[in-house]
Order: C-alpha cells, then structure tokens, then sequence
C-alpha cells in the first residue's frame, strides 16, 4: 500500500487514468464494432456512415496513446477495404 502522500495521490492518479482509458477504449470498440456489423448484415452505407464516424474517434484514440497508430491505421484500412468490397 502507499505510504507517503505523494505516493496515494499517484495511485488516485493511476486509478483514475486507468477507468478513464478503459472508457475510451470501450467506446472505440463500440464504433468498430458497429461498422463489422453494418458488413455483415450487407448495408453498404450504413457501413459507410459508421466508418465516419468512427475514424475520428480511432485517431483521436490512437493520438491520445490508447492505440499505436500503425493498429489504428491497420484496422481504418481493414475496415474500410471491407466496406469496398461490398456490393453497391
């Protein structure tokens, strides 16, 4: 356990950091998520429209170091490849 105060305020800290980056990474996977879905189901633009949506998020998560950018520039790729190669 902590023992000086520095260190109980850096274990609040980490806490803290910890649940909100589990927020976001949750969040992030919900917006892939939804584009997967839009793919299988065969919707080409709701697939579309998810993708929108959610590379903003990606890179916003990826710029923030909850993802290294070559993973969240490999899963925009995937996805959207995907998304192309669905029937219009």
């Amino acid at each position: 356990m902590a023992n000086s105060a520095q260190a109980r305020k850096r274990a609040r800290q980490a806490e803290q950091h910890r649940q909100r980056n589990a927020s976001a990474r949750s969040m992030m996977r919900t917006y892939m998520k939804k584009i997967v879905k839009a793919i299988e189901s065969g919707d080409k633009a709701a697939a579309q429209d998810a993708y929108k949506a959610a590379v903003p998020v990606i890179d916003r998560m990826s710029g923030k170091g909850l993802m290294h950018k070559n993973k969240a520039a490999r899963h925009k790729t995937r996805l959207n490849q995907h998304i192309r190669a669905m029937q219009g």
